[in-house]
C-alpha cells in the first residue's frame, strides 16, 4: 500500500472522472474532490486550502469546458503559483510540447504529464499520482522523448551563424538559391557554401532517399 494521498480531480469526462476516483480509493488513497472545469478546480483547492486540508496532489485533464483548449493547463498554472505545496498531475490524450514546457517552467517539484493512455497500467499511475503528491516528478516517456527531440532540435539551430540563419529564413519562404543571393546581395557560390554548412550543422548527410533542403526547412519550422 502506498502512503495515503489527498487528491483533487478535475475532469469533464463523469465517467473517467468515476473511473479515476475508483482506482486511487481501492488503493487506500482520499479522493476529497471532483470537479469537471478548471475554475472549479481552482475554487476547491482554494477552499480546501482555506480550511487547512489542501490537497496533497490535484489531477487534471488538459482540456476542459468550457472551449476544451487549454483550460485544465491553465488552471494547473494557477495552482501552481497559488498553492506551490500542491503536486499537480495533468493528463492529456496526445503529447502538448507547449502545455508540458509551461508545466515544467521553474521548479519541477511536485508535477506530472501523463497521457491519458497511461492510466491503463494502474500501478504505473497511482505510483505517479503518489510521487507527484511527494514532491517527485512523472513524465510520460512520450513527453520526454518529445521535448528532448525538441532541445536537440534547438540546439542545431543555434549553431548556426546569423547569415546561416537568413538563408535557412529564405529557404522557407521557398526560395531558390539565386533568390536568395539576390535578397542577401551575395553571390550564388556564397549561397550554396552557406548551405553546405547548414547542413552539415544541422547533422543533414547526403542521401538518395531524403531531400535535405526540405528536411533542413522542417527542422528551422518545427516549434
Amino acid at each position: 500500500m502506498e502512503d495515503r494521498v489527498r487528491v483533487v480531480i478535475a475532469e469533464d469526462s463523469v465517467l473517467l472522472r468515476e473511473g479515476l476516483t475508483r482506482l486511487l480509493t481501492d488503493r487506500g488513497h482520499d479522493v476529497v474532490a471532483g470537479v469537471g472545469d478548471g475554475d472549479a478546480l481552482v475554487a476547491a483547492v482554494g477552499e480546501l486550502a482555506a480550511a487547512g486540508t489542501p490537497p496533497d496532489v490535484v489531477v487534471a485533464d488538459v482540456r476542459m469546458p468550457p472551449t476544451h483548449t487549454d483550460e485544465g493547463v491553465r488552471a494547473a498554472l494557477t495552482l501552481r503559483r497559488a498553492h506551490p505545496e500542491v503536486g499537480v498531475l495533468v493528463l492529456s490524450q496526445y503529447v502538448e510540447e507547449q502545455y508540458a514546457t509551461e508545466l515544467l517552467a521553474g521548479s519541477t517539484r511536485g508535477i506530472g504529464y501523463l497521457l491519458k493512455d497511461r492510466v491503463a497500467e494502474v500501478r504505473e499511475f497511482v505510483d505517479a499520482v503518489v510521487r507527484v503528491a511527494d514532491g517527485g516528478t512523472a513524465l510520460d516517456p512520450e513527453v520526454v522523448a518529445q521535448l528532448l527531440g525538441r532541445s536537440r532540435r534547438q540546439e542545431a539551430l543555434d549553431r548556426l551563424t546569423p547569415r546561416e540563419r537568413e538563408v535557412l529564413a529564405l529557404m522557407a519562404e521557398g526560395r531558390t538559391n539565386a533568390a536568395v543571393a539576390r535578397e542577401l546581395v551575395i553571390s550564388h557560390g556564397a549561397v550554396e557554401k552557406h548551405i553546405g554548412n547548414i547542413f552539415l550543422k544541422l547533422g543533414l548527410a547526403p542521401s538518395d532517399g531524403d531531400h535535405r533542403r526540405v528536411l533542413a526547412v522542417l527542422t528551422y519550422l518545427r516549434p
